[in-house]
C-alpha cells in the first residue's frame, strides 16, 4: 500500500523519513499510513505518522517513549507581572527525585504503586522541556476561554513522557520478538496493551507533577487545560475487524483541541482540529519536527553561536540548559518552521487556529 502526506511542496522532508514511511506502508496487515508536515527518520521507524493496521499490533512503531506527549497548564502567573530572567535563576531540582509521596501521586491518576517512583517528576532529556508561555494572538477567544484559559495569565506547557517505564517496555518486547507485531488476541498482545495503557497514565502524572513542582518554586496554583499523548497505539474496530492505530509524534485530533509547540525560540500553536479527520487518522502534527539531527547539529552551529548566546532566544525568552551538547542539539536552527508546519495542516483543512503562545522561559535540565 502507498502512504499519505499531508504536506505543501515547500515542506522540509528527508527522503530517509519518506523511505521509513514506504517501510511502515509494506509491513504485513498495514491498512493506512498518515505522514505530517514535521515528519523526520525515527529509530527505525518515522516520526511525525500514524499508522492504521488490521490484525497485528506493533509496539516497535509506538517506540520507547510510550505516553510522551504535552499538557498545557493555566497558572496564577499573571503576564504584567513575569520576571522570567529571575526565574530562570531560580527554577532548580527537576532532575532530582521528587521528595513527596510518589506512590499516592500515582495510585491517585490510577497507576500502579512503585513504578519508576525516582523517575516521576523529572522532565528527561531530549526535545523534553517545561516552558512558560505567554499569549501572542488570539483568534478563537470562545474556545480559548472553554479551555479554562486565561488571556492575561501565563500558560505553561510541559513535554515529556513515561521515562525509563517506556524503555522496559519496549525493551521487553523487542527482546522477545524484536521489531515484529504481536496478532490481535494473543496473551502477548493483551499484555503489552494493559502495560501500555499503565505507561500512558504514569506519563500523563508526571507531566502533572513536572507542572506542580516548577509552579511550586514560583508560588503558583495550577489548573490542567488539556493533556494529549502523542506516542501511542489505540485499539478500535474497522468495519468490525480488530485494527490498532498507531501514533509516533502525531498528536491526536479526535479529543479537542491539540497544542503544537515550536522550537524553543518559536511560538507554540493552539488549535482545534476541523472535519471529517479519517484521511488523517484522527491525527495531526505534534510540534515542529527536526530539520538536523542530533549528531549534526553542534559542527553546524557551534562557530556561529556560543553555547550562553543559546540560552537567550530571538523571541526575548529564556533557556534554563546546563548541558552544553543538550544546548545545541535543542536550538531551534535544528527545528522546521513551525508556521510552515501549521500552515500546511490550515491549507489541508485539518486544523484551525484558536491562539498563538510566545515562550518566555523554557526549562530543560540544571547541573549538568
Amino acid at each position: 500500500m502507498s502512504y499519505k502526506l499531508f504536506t505543501t511542496e515547500q515542506a522540509w522532508i528527508e527522503g530517509e523519513s519518506l523511505r521509513q514511511l514506504e517501510r511502515t506502508a509494506a509491513m504485513p496487515g498495514m491498512v493506512q499510513v498518515a505522514g505530517f508536515p514535521d515528519l523526520h527518520p525515527g529509530k527505525g521507524g518515522p516520526v511525525g505518522a500514524a499508522m492504521l493496521s488490521e490484525g497485528l499490533l506493533y509496539p516497535y512503531l509506538t517506540g520507547s517513549d510510550a505516553g510522551c506527549g504535552m499538557a498545557l497548564f493555566n497558572t496564577d502567573l499573571q503576564t504584567d507581572k513575569a520576571r522570567p530572567e529571575k526565574w530562570a535563576r531560580k527554577l532548580g531540582g527537576l532532575e532530582e527525585p521528587w521528595d513527596g509521596d510518589a506512590n499516592d501521586w500515582l495510585v491517585q491518576r490510577g497507576v500502579q504503586a512503585g513504578l519508576f517512583t525516582a523517575s516521576l517528576g523529572t522532565i528527561g532529556m531530549g526535545n523534553h522541556f517545561a516552558e512558560l508561555l505567554r499569549l501572542h494572538d488570539l483568534q478563537d477567544e470562545g474556545t480559548f476561554n472553554n479551555l479554562g484559559l486565561d488571556q492575561k495569565s501565563i500558560a505553561l506547557l510541559v513535554h515529556s513522557g513515561s521515562r525509563g517505564l517506556g524503555q522496559a517496555l519496549l525493551r521487553n518486547h523487542t527482546d522477545r520478538f524484536r521489531d515484529g507485531g504481536l496478532d490481535a488476541g494473543t496473551d502477548e498482545a493483551a499484555k503489552y496493551c494493559t502495560d501500555h495503557d499503565q505507561a500512558l497514565l504514569w506519563a500523563k502524572a508526571n507531566r502533572e507533577l513536572i507542572a506542580h513542582r516548577l509552579l511550586e518554586q514560583l508560588g503558583s496554583g495550577y489548573q490542567q487545560s488539556l493533556d494529549l499523548c502523542h506516542n501511542s497505539v489505540t485499539q478500535l474496530a474497522v468495519d468490525g475487524k480488530p485494527c490498532f492505530l498507531h501514533r509516533k509524534g502525531a498528536a491526536p485530533s479526535d479529543q479537542g483541541a491539540v497544542i503544537i509547540p515550536g522550537s524553543r525560540g518559536a511560538c507554540s500553536y493552539l488549535v482545534m482540529p476541523t472535519g471529517d479527520q479519517s484521511a488523517n487518522l484522527w491525527s495531526v502534527a505534534h510540534g515542529a519536527g527536526r530539520k538536523w539531527s542530533r549528531g549534526e547539529c553542534e559542527g553546524r552551529l557551534e562557530n556561529r553561536y556560543t553555547a550562553e548566546s543559546l540560552r537567550k532566544t530571538k523571541l526575548g525568552s529564556y533557556v534554563v540548559c546546563e548541558d552544553r551538547d543538550l544546548l545545541y542539539e535543542e536550538a531551534p536552527q535544528a527545528y522546521k518552521d513551525i508556521e510552515s508546519v501549521v500552515s500546511d495542516m490550515v491549507s489541508f483543512g485539518l486544523i484551525r487556529v484558536v491562539a498563538i503562545y510566545a515562550p518566555m522561559l523554557t526549562y530543560k535540565v540544571r547541573g549538568r
